[in-house]
């Protein structure tokens, strides 16, 4: 049975834990779909871990439609959520149109918007035409650049707070998840708990409804430093199957993330 944004939302008020983990092409979709990786991330971290890029900026759409299209392939059972890359949703209408083209094309299921208050609007537009959206809120990685590295948002009790009401004005506007990135885990909590929509956490600490990793980082094999939040499932597991399999059963146990993998 494929799973649908209405099951997930179930999962959010029965107090259980889903999973969600990047892909890029239809073999790795298939160990995620046979592991019971509820949501497939088509994410733009392409660009850095399969492209070889320092960022998710240069990643195009034809290069996200052409990836969208092979994990699609892969899985049979995995709702697929494929992220609109830079500058692919400057407007409403340019964020519909694109946003048609990632399903359309691509197959996806639901998109994922880098958001802050400004996309209220866009994200309005596309729930208005039937198009299933992910907000990301705290770290946005395509914005990168302005912020000047990788850094924990959210800190302060102003940016908490604004990041609060963001989270809160997504789900208004029609969003059915929303995605927070680096954030400490009281703001992790607090957001996931304001929300009736389920809420995945990337570094924002076990309470969120699910959790989410770069699959190259959960394997071990993204070059250089991996980030705090994640975890090398495979030292242990010995197999890509065996990895995804335990990363799913300590996200729905609640033993991933544990304490050194969380922001304070």
């Amino acid at each position: 049975m494929n799973v649908t944004i209405s099951q997930l939302h179930k999962l959010k008020q029965q107090g259980e834990k889903f999973t969600c983990l990047t892909a890029y092409d239809a073999s790795f979709a298939r160990h995620l779909d046979e592991a019971g990786v509820e949501v497939a991330l088509v994410g733009d971290s392409l660009g850095m871990v399969v492209q070889g890029k320092d960022s998710t900026v240069p990643v195009t759409m034809d290069e996200m439609v052409y990836h969208t299209a092979m994990v699609r392939r892969g899985v049979t059972h995995a709702l697929v959520m494929a992220d609109m890359p830079f500058l692919s949703y400057t407007t409403p209408q340019e964020a519909l149109r694109n946003a048609g083209r990632l399903m359309q094309e691509g197959g996806a299921h639901m998109v994922k918007l880098e958001c802050t208050a400004a996309e209220v609007e866009t994200v309005r537009l596309l729930s208005r035409h039937g198009v299933p959206v992910c907000a990301h809120l705290g770290l946005l990685p395509q914005t990168v650049y302005k912020l000047g590295g990788y850094r924990v948002q959210g800190r302060d009790a102003a940016a908490a707070e604004t990041m609060v009401g963001d989270a809160v004005e997504m789900q208004e506007a029609g969003a059915d998840l929303v995605l927070i990135e680096s954030v400490p885990r009281t703001l992790g909590k607090r957001i996931t708990e304001s929300l009736r929509v389920p809420v995945i956490g990337i570094g924002a600490g076990p309470e969120c409804d699910a959790q989410v990793l770069v699959l190259y980082d959960l394997l071990g094999i993204t070059p250089g430093k991996r980030p705090k939040f994640s975890k090398d499932f495979l030292a242990e597991a010995g197999s890509v199957a065996g990895a995804i399999q335990a990363y799913v059963k300590a996200v729905k146990s609640g033993a991933f993330p544990a304490a050194e993998h969380c922001f304070e």
